[in-house]
């Protein structure tokens, strides 16, 4: 599904999306909000680059933090429902991960960890290996998931 096959979705469906994004900095929100018309779908986008703007803006937890590491599901998680508790948006989809170049042992360049929150619905989390393909693409593959994680949750019966 294009950006704007999910703005229509999401129109039809009468749900407003927002996005939260570390490694990506605004890659999804600005995919979205280049089609024309956006504003009536896409509520808000939060860039939460550093630990710091994860806990003031979507309420991410020090422990969270502490105990797992930006780059986990368990943070990808409280973003995603940290976005439904900021804003006036049914469907949120948040990104953290490693784009590179970097990474280490435990958490490898090319990792990012995903959260899909829907208003009355379970959260759902994952983690997706890139690997060391280079920053941009990750940035841009990881923009693609996303999107593709918005558009599974808009897909009719969903």
């Amino acid at each position: 599904m294009s950006p704007e096959e999910i703005l229509a979705a999401a129109r039809a469906k009468g749900l407003r999306i927002a996005t939260a994004e570390s490694c990506t900095g605004g890659m999804v929100a600005a995919a979205l909000t280049d089609i024309p018309g956006s504003s009536d779908v896409f509520e808000r986008g939060f860039v939460t680059y550093s630990n710091l703007a994860k806990q003031e803006m979507l309420g991410v937890t020090e422990t969270s933090l502490s105990a797992h590491g930006a780059v986990s599901e368990e943070v990808a998680r409280e973003m995603a429902e940290g976005v439904l508790a900021h804003s006036q948006a049914d469907l949120a989809v948040s990104i953290t991960g490693i784009a590179g170049p970097g990474g280490s042992e435990f958490k490898p360049e090319g990792r990012v960890c995903f959260g899909l929150a829907q208003r009355g619905l379970q959260t759902r989390v994952e983690t997706i290996e890139f690997g060391a393909i280079g920053r941009a693409n990750v940035r841009l593959g990881a923009r693609n998931h996303a999107l593709g994680l918005l558009a599974a949750a808009l897909k009719p019966g969903s």
